[in-house]
């Protein structure tokens, strides 16, 4: 296999669970010695829902929820059928999403 790049893009609501699965996924790459940049983190996509309080009356009660999905990149130089092996048997949590690029 030839050596390439493999670009990592990591999206979660919980930004502390994003940044241990950014440190899982650097801790793996190290040990095949390929060289890692990140976690880059990216902006935040920030939602915010506005909701009238009650069904009928008093349209000017209004209650306002956000919804936040916090973004991360990793890319590794150099990567190897090692590195990807590696990459494959990390358990991640549920609350992640992975997207991996070659």
């Amino acid at each position: 296999m030839a050596k390439k790049l493999i670009k990592i893009r990591l999206k979660s609501y919980d930004h502390r669970l994003l940044d241990e699965s950014a440190q899982k996924i650097i801790d793996a790459v190290k040990q095949s010695n390929a060289k890692v940049s990140g976690p880059i983190p990216l902006p935040t996509e920030k939602t915010i829902y506005t909701v009238i309080r009650s069904p009928h009356k008093y349209n000017y009660s209004r209650e306002q929820f956000e919804k936040r999905v916090h973004k991360r990149v990793i890319y590794i130089y150099d990567a190897t059928q090692e590195t990807v092996t590696q990459l494959l048997k990390i358990q991640l949590p549920s609350g992640v999403s992975v997207d991996m690029k070659a």
